[in-house]
C-alpha cells in the first residue's frame, strides 16, 4: 500500500509517469532532492537528483549518471537555456512537466529567491517544437488544470483552463 499523493499535481504527474515508464525504473531528476523525489521512490521507482546546479552554466551535468529516464518536473521554466540540457542528455527517454502559459496570469517571479523564478512559460506548441528540435521525439502528452481554493475571476478560470502540461519523449 502505497502512502496517499498530497496534490492532484503529484498524482497527475505520478500517473504519467506510471504509465510511459514502469517501476522498477532508475530515473536522473533534474532539480533537487523534493517531495515528488520521495513519492517516486515509495511506488518503486530508484531516484538521483541532481543537486541544486545551475543547469544553464552545467549542463553536462547530464551526462554524469546511466539512468532509464530523465525527468525534469517543472525545470525547464527556470533555465535560460532549457536548449542545451536537453541537447546534452544521452538517456533515451525523458519525462518533463511545465507550467503553462496562461492569458490571466503573469509569470512566476518569486522576489526573495532569485532561483524560483520562470523565465518561460511556454504553450504547449512552444515546448514540444524546444523538445523536437532538441532532438527529441513526442511520444505522449497530457494536461491538466489546477484549482486553487479561493475567490475571484482567476480562480474560477484555473477550474477550466490546463495549467500543467505533460510530455514523454525519445531519442
Amino acid at each position: 500500500m502505497y502512502a496517499k499523493i498530497p496534490s492532484k499535481r503529484y498524482k497527475h504527474t505520478l500517473e504519467f509517469l506510471q504509465a510511459v515508464l514502469p517501476a522498477p525504473a532508475t530515473i536522473l531528476d533534474l532539480g533537487v532532492r523534493n517531495p515528488f523525489s520521495e513519492i517516486m521512490e515509495q511506488n518503486g521507482y530508484t531516484v538521483i537528483n541532481t543537486l541544486g546546479e545551475d543547469l544553464d552554466e552545467l549542463p553536462e551535468i547530464v551526462k554524469t549518471h546511466t539512468v532509464d529516464a530523465v525527468t525534469a518536473f517543472e525545470i525547464f521554466e527556470h533555465l535560460l537555456s532549457p536548449y542545451e540540457v536537453l541537447k546534452a542528455i544521452e538517456s533515451k527517454k525523458i519525462i518533463a512537466t511545465i507550467p503553462l502559459n496562461l492569458w490571466f496570469a503573469k509569470a512566476y517571479r518569486s522576489k526573495t529567491d532569485m532561483r524560483d523564478r520562470h523565465y518561460h512559460e511556454f504553450e504547449d506548441w512552444q515546448f514540444n517544437w524546444l523538445i523536437e528540435k532538441t532532438g527529441w521525439t513526442v511520444k505522449k502528452t497530457q494536461k491538466w488544470t489546477s484549482p486553487v481554493n479561493k475567490i475571484g475571476i482567476r480562480p474560477i478560470l484555473r477550474m477550466f483552463t490546463p495549467r500543467y502540461y505533460a510530455i514523454y519523449a525519445e531519442k
